[in-house]
């Protein structure tokens, strides 16, 4: 874990190990997790998005976490909802990450469900987050229910972060027909035609995650 804050960072280190987690190190600063690192593997690092030693650091070591460590989760923590830092995080990664509020995840319980869900692999977002970028839920529940089942199937493959050649090996199908099923999901979901593709993808996989959080 780095966090520059004491007092919160020794809570969490109480809360992760009164839910049974071991943490193998706390520290204030981004650049002090990495020689933890080289001695003890661990499943996931939790970040404080804004702390040492550079501006936004957590941001800045998450991404050299991925790079060196890939198999590892990142948590990353903030004091407030910002859609640009979710952007960021989703850029690092669409595997194991997540981006919570500090004040959703002061139980127990609720660090300990966010904690797993990284570590086993999945993306976990604040969903005040995921609303600043996608409309209203009854909106998007509508244009879910207008995918094909071979749409929705793409989408939910997508949302668990796999490539078009991902997907294409995992239904059978070729990278043209994905492409087609992906570019179908945009246009049904509404999403802007003047974003990147990119970024629609990322508004396609919002859209997808914050609609089953509602049901």
């Amino acid at each position: 874990m780095a966090e520059d804050g004491a007092l919160f960072r020794e809570g969490l280190v109480l809360l992760l190990e009164a839910t049974g987690h071991v943490v193998v190190g706390a520290v204030d600063d981004g650049d002090k997790l990495f020689p933890l690192l080289e001695s003890a593997p661990v499943d996931v690092a939790v970040l404080d998005i804004r702390m040492p030693p550079h501006p936004d650091g957590g941001l800045t070591t998450a991404r050299k976490l991925r790079a060196r460590y890939p198999r590892t989760g990142l948590l990353l923590l903030s004091h407030y909802g910002e859609a640009h830092y979710l952007m960021e995080i989703l850029r690092i990664g669409t595997e194991a990450v997540g981006y919570r509020l500090k004040d959703r995840i002061s139980s127990a319980v609720a660090l300990r469900d966010t904690v797993r869900r990284v570590a086993d692999g999945e993306i976990v977002i604040e969903p005040v987050v995921a609303g600043q970028l996608v409309g209203s839920p009854a909106g998007q529940s509508d244009a879910l229910g207008s995918l094909t089942e071979r749409e929705a199937e793409v989408l939910r493959l997508m949302a668990e972060g796999r490539s078009n050649s991902g997907i294409a090996r995992e239904l059978f199908l070729s990278a043209k027909a994905v492409e087609k099923n992906v570019a179908a999901i945009f246009t049904k979901l509404g999403l802007p035609n003047d974003a990147t593709s990119h970024h629609r993808r990322v508004l396609a996989v919002l859209t997808y995650l914050r609609t089953r959080r509602d049901q």
